[in-house]
């Protein structure tokens, strides 16, 4: 009776490392081999993401508000 409890255990043992490594190796995620970063199985398939460039000077109104206000009290200054 142990025998087959034992025996049964090592089934379900095996069992389920079989299934936990083929749901690691489905899931397609990136992973470090190596100090490489390769991409997952599906990156030809994966939607692209684009963003669009924006401004390369994020504070761009900031700026001209600023230089406005600058030139303001500049002409004041003159009288």
């Amino acid at each position: 009776m142990k025998a087959k409890l034992q025996n049964q255990r090592c089934w379900t043992c095996l069992a389920t490392g079989l299934m936990l490594l083929a749901g690691i190796a489905s899931t397609g995620c990136q992973v470090e081999l190596g100090g490489q970063t390769l991409p997952s199985p599906y990156y030809l398939t994966d939607d692209i993401q684009y963003y669009a460039p924006g401004p390369e000077f994020v504070l761009a109104r900031e700026a001209a508000a600023m230089k406005e206000q600058a030139d303001a009290d500049e002409s004041l200054s003159e009288f």
